[in-house]
């Protein structure tokens, strides 16, 4: 239809087969389609095993597709991405460079002008409140404040999407939940479109526009699901009633899966 906006992240039909060293192959995805609009925050949620990683690193251009097609505002994807930043469950920082430099290393590799990329190093200190740590070294900042550094590295470049493989997955409870806010706050001030795999239903609704739920291996989406709960959200939110169904509504995909 001509009056259809076309989504910034366009995933259709999508399927990956894995060879294994006995020459079978292994089906991780089959047949999933996905439609992201620009800003909007996805999350993808399913059992282990189930491939949702494996489509965030088909959308990032780091894995080939098998079947199906992934477009980027309209343009297939054929490898890696200048508008695309990743963040991985572990922050992978450089740990002979401070935090400020291992901020700039996308800038660097990208041969970006040098004066604009150290304000805006700074600038992303700032939003990801880590300001007084430019200086400091990675072993000397705890697990939640390394990984908002990541989260900063991977804006350097400013790309207009931010792909997020359980960034807060090694992090404590209370340290997780905290985490959880500072991303739904970064993310309304710096405007991106997100998609992050996770393995927690809470923090799947509180922070996305839609949650995706995949089904054990091979992976397809079983259900779409909107979260239409106001924003700016807060601690608060996960008391919601709207909130609570929510959680209870996706909790009900994986019991039944284990009783299967």
């Amino acid at each position: 239809m001509s009056g259809e906006i076309r989504p910034l992240i366009d995933i259709r039909g999508v399927r990956k087969q894995f060879r294994s060293r006995s020459g079978t192959f292994l089906e991780a995805l089959t047949d999933t389609s996905l439609a992201v609009q620009s800003k909007q925050f996805v999350c993808i949620v399913g059992p282990s095993g189930c491939g949702k990683s494996t489509l965030l690193r088909m959308i990032a251009g780091l894995e080939t597709i098998s079947g199906g097609a992934i477009t980027i505002d309209g343009v297939p994807i054929t490898g890696p991405r200048r508008d695309i930043g990743l963040v991985f469950q572990s922050p992978v920082l450089l740990p002979w460079r401070t935090i400020l430099k291992n901020i700039l290393v996308p800038a660097e590799v990208l041969k970006l002008d040098s004066a604009a990329s150290l304000r805006r190093g700074h600038d992303l200190l700032h939003l990801v409140g880590l300001d007084g740590f430019a200086d400091r070294y990675p072993d000397e900042l705890s697990g939640g404040m390394r990984q908002r550094a990541a989260i900063a590295r991977a804006l350097m470049h400013d790309p207009a999407i931010l792909l997020m493989d359980e960034p807060f997955g090694a992090l404590d409870a209370l340290t997780r939940e905290a985490m959880n806010l500072e991303l739904l706050r970064i993310w309304q001030a710096s405007t991106k479109t997100v998609v992050l795999v996770t393995h927690s239903i809470e923090e799947a609704i509180l922070l996305s526009d839609k949650v995706a739920v995949f089904s054990p291996r091979p992976g397809f989406i079983r259900e779409l699901i909107d979260v239409p709960i106001a924003r700016p959200r807060s601690a608060a939110t996960r008391s919601d009633p709207v909130f609570i169904r929510l959680a209870e509504r996706l909790r009900s995909h994986f019991e039944a899966s284990a009783a299967a």
